[in-house]
């Protein structure tokens, strides 16, 4: 009798172990799915709705009829593909330089051609001012030699300039790192057959490049698309994308409805360009892998090669680093004219605007010095981070390696085979193409009662560096060999284990390079955060904003100071990124 009962015990208790171990591992398979989801349901679908309940359904379709407003789509339209175009022609050389050589400095070119995609619109502007500006060192030069000003600033040209000094970058590594993959001696089977070498790269090169090409030039087409600093600032008010529209619907008109419709186009052009870039940068991961880039890479060793090299160089360093090297020589410059008859400018060295940023004078906009702006941000860029790896972790891991779901009896009534098909690439690719002055206005609306609250311009900062976060971590996951998971596992390691000594330890540069970039995008953040940042907690971005609006050279040598100090962070956060970035097919 005691036996029977020993026996009948030790079932119950391995029973118990077993109901346990097959609930914990429905646990740990359905929570790196949920928390993304119900991440984006609460900050992200949750405020767009409120937007459109506020504004009225009936509202928003007589906007929808206006014909100015889809004018506005258009010219929107018309802009992001002529920005493209630009941007292909100056990136696609710097492309073909980094995929197809290795040379001496190439990690450092890499880096500085990034500085400019993390440098927020104010910077920039500020950048072109500095260089083509009125009072542009461009400007300065042609008067000393008694030539007149070149006016850019608020025409078309500049918006395009400051689109291709963003998004060169995209082209040059989404191209460049494809096409250092792509193997050569497909392009000289075909000149072995008598092509000559552009048949050759029409012929063969250009449609193996056709998958990175589309990638990229679709993922430049969103940012055109969506841009807002860029034509508010340096276009002036003649031009108007939806973006602005969108700005001025609501603050200058205070029309919902309007806003709320433009936000809907918006919304339903984007979607549907991120779904299709999501299909092609999975193409592009998968086909970038046949070759590694020590194989396919050679060195500069022709004069004909080394000439054209350095064409290419000096040529994106003018297009690229011009406008923040002339940033930074004119915060350390003062200009005084004189009052002769030439009406002559001259400069002079000064550190008056970097040592005005810890002056508080009567009157103020702020209740801090301007300095306390610098730390604000990098608070905010420190949470950032934290959120950003917590919830991008998880989601790169499920987008890695999706796993059907596991027997159990816990399933909730949903089928295996239905949730085996679930992907997240589509949901977290939206906030790229939604507009950050929306998002703001909806965390207004639908998280009013909480905007003394220190954490949501964190929460948006990090549901916008979300997609970067995850796609820095993809191909660090997508690298592992199930092999290694499953020799782990023999030799006894549980499902813990294995993620914690194996996943982990393998993406541990990743990491760091998903919590630079997050960091980056954090600070130079400004379309969201103009909505939702308090007076006396101002951020870098809305400090430069606040100051360039004001009248006196000091206010502008202040803009121009913090300006510098943003700068030199995102550079510094690239340049990170540069050097423990995992080599191969780069994500966006």
């Amino acid at each position: 009798m005691k036996v029977v009962d020993k026996e009948t015990s030790k079932q119950a208790v391995e029973g118990t172990a077993a109901f346990r171990a097959s609930r914990f591992t429905l646990y740990l398979w359905l929570l790196p799915r949920l928390l993304p989801i119900a991440f984006f349901a609460l900050f992200y679908f949750y405020p767009l709705v409120s937007i459109f309940s506020v504004s009225g359904g009936e509202e928003i379709l007589r906007a929808l009829i206006d014909p100015g407003l889809w004018q506005v789509a258009a010219f929107t339209a018309w802009q992001a593909a002529l920005s493209t175009i630009a941007t292909l022609i100056v990136g696609l050389p710097g492309a073909y330089l980094l995929g197809r050589y290795r040379f001496r400095g190439q990690s450092l070119l890499r880096a500085l051609t990034a500085v400019p995609f993390v440098m927020p619109t104010l910077v920039v502007a500020a950048g072109v001012n500095a260089l083509i500006g009125e009072r542009g060192w461009v400007n300065l030069a042609l008067a000393s030699l008694g030539l007149p000003a070149i006016t850019i600033v608020g025409t078309m040209a500049a918006i395009v300039l400051a689109h291709v000094f963003y998004n060169a970058t995209i082209v040059m590594r989404l191209v460049g790192d494809y096409w250092s993959h792509l193997d050569p001696r497909v392009a000289q089977a075909a000149r072995t057959l008598g092509a000559s070498p552009l048949q050759a790269f029409f012929r063969v090169t250009l449609p193996l490049l056709a998958p990175a090409l589309l990638a990229a030039s679709l993922l430049v087409f969103i940012f055109d698309f969506t841009s807002f600093g860029v034509i508010l600032i340096l276009g002036g008010p003649r031009f108007a994308t939806l973006e602005v529209e969108i700005y001025r619907q609501t603050f200058a008109f205070f029309n919902l409805p309007a806003a709320a419709a433009l936000s809907l186009i918006q919304l339903l052009c984007t979607l549907s360009l991120t779904i299709l870039y999501t299909r092609l940068s999975a193409r592009v991961t998968r086909a970038g892998s046949t070759r590694s880039s020590g194989f396919t890479q050679q060195p500069l060793i022709t004069l004909r090669q080394k000439l054209g090299a350095a064409v290419i160089v000096i040529t994106l360093g003018f297009l690229l680093l011009s406008p923040l090297l002339a940033l930074t020589v004119r915060s350390v410059s003062r200009l005084e004219a004189e009052r002769g008859q030439r009406g002559e400018i001259q400069t002079g060295f000064t550190l008056d605007y970097y040592r005005a940023l810890f002056e508080n004078e009567r009157g103020a906009a702020f209740f801090q010095t301007p300095i306390n702006a610098v730390g604000n941000s990098v608070r905010y860029a420190l949470i950032t981070v934290i959120l950003s790896l917590a919830l991008g972790l998880p989601t790169a891991w499920v987008m890695a390696a999706p796993q059907p779901l596991p027997a159990s009896r816990f399933t909730f009534g949903v089928s295996r085979a239905g949730i085996k098909g679930w992907t997240l690439e589509p949901l977290l690719m939206l906030p790229l193409g939604t507009s950050a002055v929306t998002l703001g206005l909806g965390y207004l609306l639908a998280f009013g009662q909480w905007w003394a609250s220190p954490w949501l311009i964190p929460m948006a900062h990090t549901l916008i560096a979300f997609p970067f976060v995850v796609r820095s971590l993809l191909p660090a996951w997508r690298g592992i060999r199930p092999q290694w998971r499953w020799a782990a596992a023999t030799l006894g390691a549980s499902p813990g284990e294995v993620w914690r000594r194996i996943d982990l330890a393998l993406v541990g540069r990743a990491m760091m390079v998903a919590a630079a970039f997050s960091f980056a995008i954090s600070l130079g953040e400004f379309g969201a955060t103009a909505l939702l940042n308090r007076p006396e907690f101002p951020t870098v971005p809305i400090a430069i904003y606040s100051f360039i609006g004001k009248p006196g050279a000091l206010n502008f040598g202040r803009a121009l100071a913090l300006s510098v100090i943003l700068m030199m962070t995102s550079a510094t956060s690239i340049l990170l990124i540069e050097r423990v970035r995992l080599k191969g097919i780069t994500e966006f």
